[in-house]
């Protein structure tokens, strides 16, 4: 019995606590302060605990009588004030909510303490948001709802098993996959736009390398090619941005097969450290502290997601064949071609088909490290190419020891 108290209490306490802190948000900003704040959001979340905890069956009715007097305040709040918000009445009723999660269950408790926290950054990044959005034109806000509106339309109308017409292919797993690498793209588009103009070479890079290392590369070597002088900052952010692909790759596997991850930890994990290292090299030898950025579009695009689909499809179809028909060799082919043009494709193939079982896991470590290792000599060829002699050979030297490193690893 007094355990059960004490966790009732420690629970309760919670509570409190997520009220008083989205209550402290909401006193310091200037269209909440007034409304409510720091001593009404840790009753509103004390309200819904003790519904919870001892009358479950009238949480609903609860948070009707609650919103009865919210209205009323809100009328007032609109008609002094003139401004006609919603959000903190919308956190006002989550937080009675988030209250009633921490007695729910101890997962609740945990969910409603996340919730909690996101919801308290939400409403403290108002500023930054709004900045964010003025940055983001038009067309970029309509190929960005296209593109969300169609994942959530279509996803659940896709099959969730293998298809003999489609050889055998999941079509709602293909498309959980598009969805899921374009939306780890468009993180990164969105830090890159909400530290704007001022970002430094090193964001570029990093930030460049997450949404599409093989963008920035083109970038920085046509930039190079305008102003030759500018090549030790190209080695730099387009080293940066080609080991940015290592971590992206460990965080795929990690969502698709984190058991096949420690694994893979150590190569790309060394590749990425011995990247650090040379990128450093490459910053302080650099003559000039530009700010120079990456032409970055939004991954939030439908053809270039549907582009992603099929080439996904057609790396897992041929992986699967490759392997039943040249077995490890085959696997290995394949994913030297494919990483040549993406790492994501055959990261996600791979990892899929060790998690299946088709293939071992040693198999699919070496044939992402030789993915990964494809596509950063394509790195190399696209700074010959696209950039100068001088940028070319900094490449070279960067990226060809930590391919070197990648060979030797795969060798082991």
């Amino acid at each position: 019995m007094v355990e059960i108290v004490g966790s009732l209490f420690i629970r309760l306490l919670v509570a409190v606590g997520i009220g008083a802190l989205i209550g402290l948000e909401r006193e310091q900003a200037e269209s909440g302060g007034t409304f409510a704040g720091s001593r009404t959001f840790p009753l509103l979340a004390l309200i819904g605990a003790i519904v919870q905890a001892f009358f479950p069956g009238l949480l609903a009715s609860a948070l009707l009588v609650t919103a009865i007097p919210l209205t009323v305040a809100y009328i007032a709040k609109v008609l002094t004030e003139g401004d006609i918000g919603l959000t903190t009445v919308v956190a006002a009723v989550l937080t009675v909510l988030l209250g009633a999660l921490t007695v729910a269950s101890e997962r609740g408790t945990l969910v409603a303490i996340i919730v909690g926290g996101i919801v308290t950054v939400l409403l403290s990044a108002k500023p930054t948001i709004h900045r964010l959005v003025d940055r983001i034109d038009e067309r970029e806000r309509r190929a960005s709802m296209k593109f969300i509106l169609v994942v959530v339309v279509v996803l659940p109308l896709l099959p969730d098993r293998e298809l003999e017409v489609l050889y055998g292919l999941n079509p709602r797993f293909i498309w959980i996959m598009v969805g899921f690498v374009t939306g780890l793209s468009f993180v990164a588009y969105i830090l890159s736009r909400v530290v704007g103009a001022k970002r430094g070479i090193a964001l570029t890079g990093i930030l460049g390398g997450f949404v599409s290392s093989t963008a920035t590369t083109v970038s920085m070597a046509g930039r190079t090619r305008e102003s030759p002088d500018l090549y030790g900052i190209g080695t730099f952010s387009i080293v940066v941005a080609s080991i940015a692909m290592f971590p992206r790759a460990l965080v795929e596997v990690a969502v698709v097969n984190p058991s096949l991850l420690p694994r893979l930890l150590v190569p790309l994990g060394a590749m990425t450290g011995l990247g650090v290292l040379v990128s450093a090299v490459a910053y302080w030898d650099s003559q000039t502290d530009s700010g120079t950025e990456a032409n970055l579009e939004n991954p939030f695009r439908l053809r270039p997601a549907l582009f992603f689909g099929a080439v996904f499809a057609i790396v897992l179809l041929v992986s699967q064949s490759a392997h039943s028909w040249f077995g490890v060799s085959g696997v290995y082919a394949t994913a030297f071609l494919s990483g040549l043009a993406d790492v994501d494709a055959i990261t996600l193939t791979l990892s899929t088909l060790e998690a299946d079982g088709e293939i071992s896991a040693s198999v699919a470590t070496t044939g992402i490290v030789i993915g990964a290792i494809a596509n950063t000599l394509t790195k190399i060829g696209l700074a010959w190419l696209l950039g100068t002699a001088a940028l070319g050979r900094r490449v070279t030297v960067s990226l060809g020891a930590v391919s070197a490193l990648g060979v030797a690893a795969v060798a082991l």
